[in-house]
């Protein structure tokens, strides 16, 4: 919503908003994406968490046909579309449990929630229910009930054949009905066998909801604090440690052959260049963002910096930008970008922590085909960093040719990714 510069509120009126997005394609390719993520689309109260129905796009965003036109104009760019699953809740206003506030015990769709009719809400209904973590405003749907299942996944086949759409990301996936995450699974796969399922997951085990039966990838906030943190603090063992800790070499490590969403920000935390002190350390904290195991998504705005304070509210995360920038920060992401998709050690080689200083880190991902050094430096003067290879190697960010001699040298603030030979 914000970003298309909708009125928090739904105030009814129809107003094609999402073909902007058809306005920011060029921008997009320029940095390379594969994928768009879509917050919340549907007809919705206020924010989109909060969904009134699953099947209309909401009028403030336009109409069903200009949605489908952006997703068909999205993949001819070769875009693929993932959209915001909201299955944990809806809003109020959704039209069943409005339907349940009209009939109250005679309605049908009395057992679609968890409702006490003896009790009461914040919102004086005369009756009480279980809201999303307490909140009112997001009424929690009974995901044991096979009605509200089979209504969830007609909704999910409508989006696949309507904006042939190719993932959902499930908003606080923690919470979903683990029979419920089997059911999709097995629905979207039969459908697509392609068709990507990602999972919110704030802490705890990833594998409780990913693995062969549930979900492909979650989100990992375990790196998130990680990556801002190591470098406010110039203490680079933290991230490098969590990486350890998921994903390197030893058989006890966690997720190793997972791939993980990754992030330095997105639309419910500070962004990135506002957390950070030293707004120089973006350059090295991107690198090893696009370098680590799994999937490295931004967040609109942050790929030229753009600021904002989780403290002023989430409208302050989700503005509307008129148009994109291009500086020199989108120039290097659009670098990296291509350099990660070409190649297939930094998408599926194994990790491990080469050199770990506490300013400087040089990270291997290898593979069969290709072996990858990246190096970065987060302290304001140049440094020679060692590494456990003497021979040549291309530097895939320039395209030189070297012959590195057992160390490599980086600039302040520097990063360079080898290629070896």
């Amino acid at each position: 919503m914000g970003f298309c510069g909708a009125p928090f509120e739904n105030d009814g009126v129809e107003r094609n908003r999402i073909s902007k997005v058809k306005e920011w394609i060029p921008h997009l390719q320029q940095l390379n994406v594969g994928a768009v993520y879509f917050s919340p689309v549907f007809e919705s109260d206020t924010h989109g968490y909060d969904t009134r129905d699953y099947r209309k796009l909401d009028c403030r965003l336009g109409t069903n046909e200009a949605f489908r036109e952006v997703c068909t104009a999205l993949h001819e760019a070769g875009i693929r579309v993932v959209l915001d699953g909201v299955f944990n809740h809806v809003g109020r206003g959704f039209w069943a449990f409005q339907d349940v506030l009209k009939n109250r015990e005679a309605s049908p769709y009395r057992d679609w929630f968890h409702i006490n009719f003896g009790g009461n809400s914040n919102y004086n209904d005369g009756l009480w229910y279980e809201g999303w973590e307490g909140h009112f405003e997001l009424v929690k749907l009974n995901l044991q009930n096979p009605a509200v299942v089979d209504h969830l996944l007609s909704c999910v086949e409508f989006w696949m054949q309507e904006f042939g759409i190719d993932g959902l990301r499930l908003d606080v996936a923690y919470s979903l009905d683990e029979n419920f995450l089997r059911r999709l699974r097995g629905f979207c796969q039969e459908r697509d066998p392609g068709f990507f399922l990602l999972g919110e997951m704030i802490h705890g085990d990833y594998k409780r909801i990913m693995n062969p039966e549930m979900l492909h990838s979650v989100t990992n906030y375990e790196c998130y604090k990680g990556l801002y943190s190591a470098f406010n603090s110039l203490n680079l063992f933290e991230i490098a440690h969590s990486l350890a800790r998921q994903f390197g070499p030893e058989n006890w490590t966690l997720y190793r052959g997972e791939h993980l969403l990754n992030f330095a920000d997105n639309h419910d935390v500070t962004r990135i260049h506002s957390i950070l002190g030293d707004k120089n350390q973006l350059i090295p904290l991107y690198a090893v963002l696009f370098c680590m195991p799994g999937i490295p998504c931004l967040y609109y705005g942050s790929e030229w910096g753009a600021d904002g304070e989780k403290s002023q509210g989430d409208p302050a995360l989700r503005p509307c930008f008129e148009a994109p920038v291009e500086n020199e920060l989108t120039a290097f992401l659009s670098k990296l970008a291509l350099v990660k998709r070409e190649s297939k050690a930094l998408c599926y080689g194994a990790f491990q922590n080469e050199t770990l200083l506490n300013k400087q880190w040089v990270m291997r991902r290898e593979c069969p085909e290709e072996t990858i050094l990246m190096a970065v430096n987060a302290e304001g003067a140049g440094f020679a960093v060692n590494c456990n290879h003497h021979g040549p190697a291309t530097e895939l960010l320039s395209g030189e040719e070297v012959n590195l001699d057992g160390r490599i040298e980086l600039p302040p603030y520097g990063v360079k990714i080898f290629k070896l030979r």
